[in-house]
């Protein structure tokens, strides 16, 4: 017999029909309320200025997809953008700062500040002392995605078992080697964490902050199209505009959690696959 003749296990099954189960529950939910909205727009009679039907806003998208395509690849750039330098930025202060607890004491401060201060209140400064309001809203996402990202470092490298400090020390390790191959590699599922909160993070700040930049033109994002939609009382376009900016940040958590499942799934309990 060969190897293709070779009939699935019960277990290989199991596995595939749970992956399948996996994606096609979320779709049935998401079609049973693409429906439900359509049996609601029908039965009421609700106009469609006020509230459009999915086939009118399926239209829109569409009908005005050259408009609204460069708007999604702008947010979508300072979105990445954002995230990587918040990654980069993250990771690096945080290092700094476990260093000693009196570098902490001194500027993790700072970053709470930076924290709990609403962006809107602060997106005005930005936009005047930035150079151009691309660079503004970037350092608006930025700072928003900055401190999950920041704060869950921080707690992964100071989770270290003490254990393996003791016995990193009883063999004469450097700081620099305890750091690479005990802290960073133990932090992971922490920093995975943050990856997965910074990404939302950025995108909802990218919007919130254009949406105070009131940024026009070829430039613009999403969020103004969402605004000139708005204005315009064309609403199937501001549905449309909404609807890509969902599926913008679910596509940027399936991709920061395939890679923390990457980084995990061989050892940690948070992905490692049990069969029931």
């Amino acid at each position: 017999m060969s190897l293709a003749e070779i009939p699935p296990t019960k277990a290989f099954l199991a596995r595939h029909r749970e992956t399948a189960l996996r994606i096609a529950i979320p779709l049935l939910v998401v079609l049973a309320l693409v429906l439900l909205w359509q049996a609601l727009v029908t039965l009421t009679g609700v106009p469609q200025y006020i509230l459009p039907g999915p086939p009118a806003v399926a239209v829109a998208l569409v009908k005005d997809w050259g408009t609204l395509a460069p708007a999604l690849w702008v947010t979508t750039k300072i979105t990445l953008a954002a995230l990587g330098l918040a990654l980069v930025g993250g990771v690096g202060i945080a290092v700094f700062l476990v260093q000693s607890k009196w570098i902490e004491t001194a500027f993790y401060p700072i970053a709470v500040i930076l924290q709990v201060t609403p962006i809107v209140a602060i997106a005005p400064l930005i936009l005047i002392y930035a150079p151009t309001t691309q660079v503004a809203l970037l350092i608006c996402a930025f700072l928003v995605a900055f401190f999950p990202i920041l704060s869950n470092m921080v707690q992964g490298l100071k989770s270290v078992d003490h254990n393996l400090l003791n016995l990193f020390d009883l063999y004469g390790a450097s700081r620099w080697q305890t750091l690479i191959y005990l802290k960073l590699p133990a932090s992971l599922p922490y920093f995975m964490t943050g990856l997965r909160i910074g990404g939302g993070l950025s995108l909802i700040a990218a919007v919130v902050a254009e949406f105070a930049a009131g940024s026009a033109g070829a430039g613009s994002g999403l969020a103004f199209r969402l605004l000139e939609a708005q204005y315009r009382l064309n609403i199937p376009r501001l549905f449309a505009a909404l609807i890509l900016l969902s599926l913008l940040g679910v596509v940027i958590f399936a991709i920061t959690s395939f890679i923390a499942w990457l980084g995990l799934h061989r050892w940690h309990e948070s992905s490692i696959r049990r069969e029931n």
